[in-house]
């Protein structure tokens, strides 16, 4: 674990690059020297707010696959399945931090192929569903809903911080038979300290941030550390990472594999973080993982 101390999420790709970045930089570098507590509210949007907002996506449907929306506390969300995949075994795909469930199209055929029946969520905030900002504590509560309204799953296949979302909710008794987690994220802890490097957000900034979030989670955001997840995930974890991971660095899939009892961790080249979605091995790969459990 000593290693991931000096290791960093690169948290600016998952918010806003170029002269945005800046833009946001600037205003909160200005607002936190006269204001901490109105800069550290301000910040705590951002880091809640996936960018570009899902209006100035792209947002194409997921033919061949059938939308289908739940409510879901004062919003509503997407999700995507196929009718006549009614009678097979149920999986749940799960994008990642401003990502949308038509990424995850290659791996749903991949399953379907397998002969399970995928469910695809949009997260709050993402895609189809509605709002504009989020965090995971909130997509934990998501997790339940669907899981009561749509489930049992067999397994779950997730990615980045959805992949820790997921990892988080099972560890605390969501019940699936094996779970595939694709480039995990980094612990909050962790995209906490990225956030504030790439922000230039002082100290009084920052431990008005972790106080929140250490408020939001449960039991804490010691519960998404690999020492805990490893404790409490007694079901085998496939994890896929990419050696030239830009966002997150693989060696935290690696500290997590090493935490969990019935890991099995498989490192891919050339693929980086997104793109490793697309690629047809990993998705057979994580197919066949998920109809193991069938």
């Amino acid at each position: 674990m000593s290693e991931l101390r000096q290791t960093r999420p690169a948290v600016d790709r998952f918010y806003a690059q170029g002269r945005v970045l800046q833009g946001l930089r600037l205003s909160l570098a200005l607002l936190q020297r006269h204001a901490p507590a109105q800069a550290a509210r301000l910040a705590l949007r951002l880091f809640d707010t996936p960018l570009p907002p899902r209006l100035l996506q792209h947002r194409p449907p997921m033919a061949p696959w059938q939308g289908l929306t739940l409510p879901f506390e004062t919003r509503r969300l997407q999700l995507w399945h196929r009718p006549d995949g009614a009678q097979r075994p149920r999986v749940l795909l799960l994008h990642g931090w401003s990502g949308q469930a038509t990424q995850l199209r290659g791996l749903a055929q991949a399953c379907w192929n397998a002969g399970l029946s995928p469910y695809v969520l949009d997260w709050p905030a993402h895609g189809h569903s509605s709002g504009w900002r989020t965090d995971i504590a909130q997509w934990q509560r998501a997790l339940q809903v669907l899981t009561v309204e749509q489930g049992p799953w067999v397994g779950i296949a997730a990615h980045s911080i959805g992949a820790l979302a997921a990892a988080h909710g099972v560890a605390r008794g969501l019940p699936v038979q094996r779970l595939a987690l694709l480039a995990c994220s980094a612990p909050p802890r962790h995209l906490l300290e990225g956030f504030v490097a790439s922000f230039g957000l002082g100290t009084a900034v920052r431990e008005r941030l972790r106080q929140a979030l250490e408020a939001r989670a449960r039991p804490g955001l010691a519960g998404f550390e690999p020492a805990w997840l490893g404790q409490h995930l007694q079901l085998p974890v496939l994890l896929v990472h990419d050696r030239q991971d830009r966002a997150v660095p693989a060696a935290y899939s690696e500290a997590l594999a090493a935490a969990l009892p019935q890991a099995t961790l498989r490192l891919t080249e050339g693929l980086g973080h997104r793109r490793l979605l697309d690629d047809a091995s990993v998705q057979q790969q994580v197919a066949a993982w998920l109809a193991a459990a069938a």
